[in-house]
């Protein structure tokens, strides 16, 4: 999608109030927002001065954003915690608001959905029994599930356990 680009540039005060509708729309990391005024035309020290208007008016909490972010991927897309920190560190979200937006997947759901989507995938699976492994294992990895709850689900499943 191309960024939007203006035929002039945004004053402040014009990139303040579009960016309070910005983030009051959803939340928004910092990054994001800054992101937003580049694509404005707005540089320097002008950019600090709106993001510490908008955190200061809080509008803008980067805290609040990760575990809004965090909980909406991990209920909706079904993301493993893996996946999620690697987004969150892909939008440049610090290492503390990442942990606090992982606290808020609960720990009993996550093992259901690890669980029921290894039961999906491998009974969708034909061939051999080490092979539908494999490929569930695959599965799972690559939607940011911890390889010792993969594990776990799999020797489940496999056992017969309910």
């Amino acid at each position: 999608m191309p960024s939007f680009r203006p035929t002039k540039k945004a004053t402040p005060e014009q990139a303040l109030q579009l960016l309070k509708v910005f983030c009051g729309y959803q939340e928004r990391c910092h990054e994001e927002v800054k992101e937003k005024l580049r694509g404005m035309g707005v540089w320097g020290g002008d950019q600090d001065l709106i993001v510490s208007k908008l955190i200061e008016d809080n509008y803008l909490n980067e805290e609040r954003f990760a575990r809004a972010y965090a909980g909406g991927k991990f209920r909706v897309n079904k993301w493993g915690r893996n996946r999620i920190r690697y987004a969150l560190k892909q939008k440049r979200v610090s290492e503390y608001c990442i942990k606090k937006g992982l606290s808020e997947i609960d720990a009993d759901e996550y093992e259901r959905v690890v669980k029921r989507l290894a039961e999906q995938k491998f009974k969708t699976l034909t061939g051999h029994l080490s092979v539908r492994r494999e490929k569930t294992v695959t599965y799972l990895m690559s939607r940011g599930f911890e390889s010792d709850r993969i594990r776990a689900a799999l020797s489940s499943i496999l056992s017969g356990d309910e």
